[in-house]
């Protein structure tokens, strides 16, 4: 069975940080790109990053660039996202996905073949 499980959420204040990490169970992600996603109350699902298989490209939301940074090691089936200077409108459930291999365009959520459940980053102002 495949798991991605995201772990790392939580409450903190403006201008804080938090790193999610995203670990990955049943298969092998070492040659899927992963993506991070958030979704706030009454919104859409957002892409906010992602990583190719290798690590040597990352893309970011133009909302988080420059203070987000999203790394993998597939050593051990993890996927980070570093979250520097937090904001009240970064708060949402933040998503870790991964799988297939090859095709799609890496910014949308219909990509991507597993879900993580979710976890919860709530920044206070």
């Amino acid at each position: 069975q495949v798991q991605l499980v995201e772990s790392g959420g939580g409450l903190v204040q403006a201008g804080g940080s938090l790193r999610l990490s995203c670990a990955a169970s049943g298969r092998s992600f070492t040659y899927s790109p992963m993506g991070w996603f958030r979704q706030a109350p009454g919104k859409e699902r957002e892409f906010v990053a992602v990583i190719s298989w290798s690590g040597g490209r990352a893309d970011y939301a133009d909302s988080v660039k420059g203070r987000f940074t999203i790394s993998r090691d597939n050593a051990i089936n993890t996927v980070y996202l570093q979250m520097n200077s937090l904001k009240p409108e970064d708060t949402a459930v933040y998503y870790c996905a991964g799988g297939p291999t090859y095709g799609g365009n890496w910014y949308s959520p219909s990509r991507y073949e597993y879900w993580g459940q979710g976890t919860q980053v709530t920044v206070s102002s």
